[in-house]
C-alpha cells in the first residue's frame, strides 16, 4: 500500500524518544517505520514503537464529551450521595454509557456544555474553599506545551502549587538526590554514550524491557566495543547474560551495597583525589561514615557475596570512562533518595562525571516525564526547576503570566500521593486529571479508592475511561500523540518534535486546546485575566515558557525540525549540551552526604515471607491505558507472578497454576510463571493489569524527602488459589464494554 503521506514524529512510549515515521492513508496509520539517521534509535524500534499505535482507533476510545446526568439536572453530588452510595462515600465509579436514569449515567454533550459545567464547578469550589482545595495531575504522556499550560492554569488562576505528575511515582528519589548533590536532576550524559564506556553499571533497571533501544546500545558496547557491564539487580534480567558481574541484591538493600563499594574504593586508594579535592565538598565526613559499611556487613544484609562487591568496586573505579545507568529499582523505595545518593557518591569518588562517556544517568520511564518536569508539573518548582519558595522566582512568572505582584503562591504544594490522602472536607475537594491513572499507579489501591470516593469534583481529560476516569464527573476527550503537534523531551534531555498524522477523531480535541478554552472560561467567571490563552500554534506556547526558563531559551520549532536539541540551550546560536558538569556543578561543588542503612518499611516475616517487587514488561506500558487497548495485549494478555522454582516447589505451585498473593493491604489472583529470572524469596508482578492490580498489595510508605512510595519492596504471602478465589470479583474497577 502506498501512503498518502509519511509523518515524522516521536514515540509516545518510554523515555528513549525514538523517531517514528507514521505511514498514513485515508486518515489511518497502517504502518510505522523509523529512519536510520535518527540520532536516538538509528532505525531500531521495539514492539511497542513499531506496532503499538492501534489504540488510537480502538472502539473504547471516547471522542465526545461526557457529563454525569446529575450535573445536567442541576444537582449537587451531595444531593445524590445517599441514594447513590449509602456507605458514605461521595461517589461511585461508573464507566458505561447507559440510559437507566441513574444520576451517575454518563451523558454525551457538546463542548460548550462540558466546559461550562467544568468551569462553574471549579470556580464554585475555589470561591468557597480557596486555593488549597484545588489540585491537578499533569501528564508525562502529554506534550511539553500541554503540561506547561495546565500547570500555568492552576497556578495563575487558582493560585495553588498542588501540581504534580507521575515523576512522583518513578524518579522523585533520583530528582531530589541529584538536586541535593549537584544542583541538576536530569541525566548528565546521553544514553548513546554507553559505547564510550570502558565499564558501566546498570542497576534497578530491566533495560531490555523498559528501554529496549538503550539496551541494544548497551549490548553493542559489550559485544563490539569491549565494555564491561556490572548488573546490580534482584532479578536475573536479560542483561545479566552480557554482564561481567551480577550482584543479586535483595530489594531495598541498595545503600549497603553501594556504600560498601565506596568503602572499598577508599580503603584500596582507588579515589580520584584530584577530582574530589577540586570539585566536591564534605568528603571527610562521608568517608568517616563508611566505617561500618564493610563488604561483609553489606553481604549480611543484601545477600551479595562480599567478594563480588569488591570486584565491582575495583572494576568501576579503575576504568578510564565509567558510567551508571539506573531505573526505578533505585528510586521507588522509602529510602529512594539515599539509594540515588549512594550511586552519586561512587561517581564523585572516582571522577566518573563531567566527561563524555561517564556520568549519572537515571533512565526516565515515560515518553515525556523529563519534559513534564521541565515544564513545572511539580509542586515545588515552577518551569525550569525554579523553587516556588525561593526569592525572585515567582516574580518572574507573575510578570510572564500578567499576575499581580504577590499573586502566585510561594507555598510548597502537595505531591501526587499527598493530594489524594488530603481528599476530605477541609482538604482537596476538586481534582483535575490529565492522562494520569492513580487508580492503577498509586500504591495501596484500596486506600486510593477511598480517597477518590471523597473528592467532591473530578475532571478526567483522557482517551479512555480508565480506572480513574470512572470516578469522574466530567470527561473531556483528548487526542493521542498522532493527532497533535508539540514537543517531547526524552531521557537524554533531547527536545523533539511531535507532529499530527491526521486530524482529531470525531469531537476529540487536543489537550492544549481544551486547557485554553477552559482557562478563558475560568478567567471570565473570576474576572481574573492573566497571560494569553489564544495561541495560534503550540510553538508559541513553548516560546512563552522558554522566555523565562534559561535551559530552553534557544529552543525554537525551526531548530527542532530535524534531530532536536539537547538542553541546556541558552541561546538560538547554541548547539545544545549533551554532556553536563564539564567544568563545575550548578550548585558549585558536588556534595557528599553521609548515609545510614534504613531497612524497607516492610520486611518478610513468618506471616508474609516473600518480598514483592513490581515493574513493567516489554509488551505493555505503565497502567495499560494504551497497550491494553492495542493488539499488543494479545502478546501478554494477563498478569503473571514470577516465582523462583525453589519457592514454587515448597508451596506446591507449578508453572501456569493460579495463585493468590496477599499483603496487609489487599490480595490478587493470577497465574504463576516459575522461573529463575527472579531470586529465592523474591516475587515479581507487573503493574499493568487491572484484573490483578499489583498496587493493591504495595505499601504507601513514602520516602520522607522525595515523597515517593515504596513500590519495590513489600512483604507478601503466596498460596495456590482455591475455587472461591477464582470467583472473586475484581478489586479495582472494570473497564466496561463501552
Amino acid at each position: 500500500m502506498k501512503p498518502e503521506k509519511i509523518t515524522t514524529t516521536t514515540c509516545p512510549y518510554c523515555g528513549v524518544g525514538c523517531t517514528l515515521q507514521l505511514h498514513v492513508r485515508d486518515e489511518f496509520i497502517y504502518k510505522v517505520t523509523s529512519p536510520f539517521d535518527s540520532p536516538v534509535n538509528h532505525g531500531n524500534l521495539c514492539v511497542k514503537g513499531r506496532f503499538g499505535y492501534d489504540f488510537i482507533y480502538h472502539s473504547r476510545r471516547i471522542t465526545t464529551p461526557l457529563v454525569r446526568r446529575y450535573l445536567l439536572e442541576g444537582k449537587s453530588i451531595f444531593d445524590i450521595r445517599d441514594s447513590a452510595n449509602p456507605d458514605g462515600a461521595l461517589r461511585i465509579p461508573s464507566n458505561e454509557l447507559s440510559n437507566n436514569n441513574s444520576p451517575w449515567d454518563w451523558v454525551e454533550v457538546d463542548w460548550d456544555t462540558a466546559l461550562d459545567i467544568t468551569a462553574d464547578k471549579l470556580v464554585e469550589i475555589y470561591k468557597r474553599d480557596g486555593s488549597d482545595a484545588m489540585a491537578v495531575y499533569c501528564c508525562a504522556k502529554a506534550t511539553n506545551e500541554d503540561n506547561y499550560l495546565l500547570q500555568k492554569m492552576f497556578r495563575a488562576i487558582f493560585r495553588t502549587n498542588n501540581v504534580d505528575h507521575c515523576t512522583r511515582l518513578c524518579h522523585a528519589g533520583s530528582v531530589v538526590a541529584l538536586q541535593q548533590a549537584v544542583g541538576s536532576s536530569a541525566m548528565s550524559n546521553t544514553a548513546a554514550e554507553v559505547i564510550q564506556n570502558d565499564v558501566f553499571i546498570v542497576t534497578g533497571s530491566n533495560t531490555t524491557e523498559n528501554h529496549p533501544i538503550i539496551a541494544l546500545q548497551m549490548k553493542e558496547a559489550v559485544k563490539k566495543h569491549g565494555a564491561k557491564m556490572i548488573v546490580i539487580d534482584p532479578r536475573r534480567i536479560e542483561l545479566v547474560d552480557f554482564a561481567e558481574l551480577w550482584l543479586p541484591l535483595k530489594p531495598g538493600t541498595n545503600v549497603p551495597v553501594f556504600s560498601a563499594m565506596a568503602q572499598v574504593i577508599v580503603r584500596e586508594n582507588l579515589v580520584n583525589w584530584d577530582f574530589v579535592n577540586r570539585r566536591t565538598e564534605g568528603v571527610d565526613e562521608f568517608i568517616a561514615s563508611l566505617d561500618k559499611f564493610t563488604p561483609e556487613y553489606a553481604e549480611s544484609i543484601s545477600g551479595v557475596p562480599a567478594d563480588l562487591i569488591r570486584r565491582a568496586a575495583r572494576l568501576y573505579a579503575s576504568a578510564q570512562n565509567a558510567a551508571i545507568y539506573w531505573g526505578m529499582g533505585i528510586s521507588q523505595l522509602s529510602h529512594g533518595t539515599a539509594s540515588a545518593l549512594a550511586l552519586i557518591h561512587l561517581a564523585f569518588l572516582t571522577g566518573h562525571i563531567g566527561r563524555p562517556g561517564t556520568g549519572l544517568n537515571p533512565l526516565r520511564g515515560q515518553n515525556n516525564v523529563q519534559g513534564a518536569s521541565d515544564m513545572g508539573a511539580m509542586p515545588f518548582h515552577f518551569p525550569g526547576y525554579m523553587r516556588v519558595d525561593a526569592p525572585g522566582n515567582a516574580e518572574k512568572w507573575e510578570k510572564a503570566w500578567n499576575v499581580e505582584p504577590g499573586g502566585l503562591s510561594r507555598k510548597l504544594g502537595l505531591t501526587t500521593t499527598e493530594i489524594l490522602s488530603h481528599a476530605h472536607p477541609g482538604g482537596i475537594r476538586a481534582l483535575y486529571i490529565m492522562g494520569e491513572n492513580p487508580m492503577m499507579s498509586e500504591p495501596n489501591l484500596n486506600a486510593t479508592r477511598r480517597h477518590m470516593e471523597q473528592l467532591e469534583f473530578i475532571v478526567a481529560q483522557d482517551l479512555f475511561i480508565t480506572e480513574s476516569a470512572a470516578f469522574a464527573d466530567v470527561f473531556l476527550p483528548a487526542t493521542p500523540f498522532a493527532e497533535k503537534d508539540g514537543t517531547f523531551t526524552n531521557t537524554d534531555r533531547r527536545i523533539q518534535r511531535v507532529r499530527a498524522a491526521h486530524p482529531p477523531r470525531n469531537l476529540s480535541r487536543r489537550d492544549s486546546d481544551i486547557i485554553s478554552a477552559l482557562a478563558l472560561r475560568l478567567e471570565s467567571r473570576l474576572e481574573r485575566p492573566t497571560a494569553k490563552w489564544d495561541y495560534a500554534h503550540p510553538s508559541e506556547i513553548l516560546r512563552e515558557m522558554a522566555s523565562v526558563n534559561p535551559d530552553y531559551a534557544g529552543v525554537t520549532y525551526e531548530r527542532l525540525e530535524k534531530v532536536g536539541l539537547i538542553y541546556p540551550v541558552p541561546d538560538e546560536n547554541h548547539p545544545g549540551t549533551p554532556d553536563l558538569f564539564i567544568d563545575d556543578f550548578p550548585r558549585g561543588r558536588g556534595k557528599f552526604t553521609p548515609l545510614d542503612y534504613v531497612p524497607s518499611v516492610e520486611l518478610p516475616d513468618d506471616e508474609y515471607p516473600f518480598i514483592l517487587t513490581t515493574g513493567r514488561v516489554l509488551e505493555h506500558w505503565h497502567t495499560g491505558s494504551m497497550t491494553r487497548h492495542s493488539d499488543l495485549d494479545a502478546l501478554y494478555p494477563e498478569a503473571l507472578i514470577e516465582i523462583h522454582p525453589a519457592d514454587a516447589e515448597i508451596h506446591g505451585i507449578h508453572n501456569g497454576d493460579p495463585v493468590k498473593v496477599s499483603s496487609r493491604r489487599g490480595e490478587v489472583v493470577l497465574r504463576a510463571s516459575v522461573t529463575e529470572k527472579t531470586t529465592v524469596g523474591v516475587i515479581f508482578i507487573p503493574f499493568h493489569f487491572h484484573e490483578a492490580a499489583a498496587n493493591l498489595l504495595t505499601t504507601d510508605a513514602l520516602d520522607p524527602q522525595a515523597k515517593i512510595p515504596e513500590f519495590k519492596a513489600c512483604a507478601v504471602q503466596v498460596f495456590p488459589a482455591r475455587e472461591h478465589d477464582l470467583q472473586k470479583p475484581e478489586a479495582v474497577t472494570q473497564r466496561g464494554r463501552y
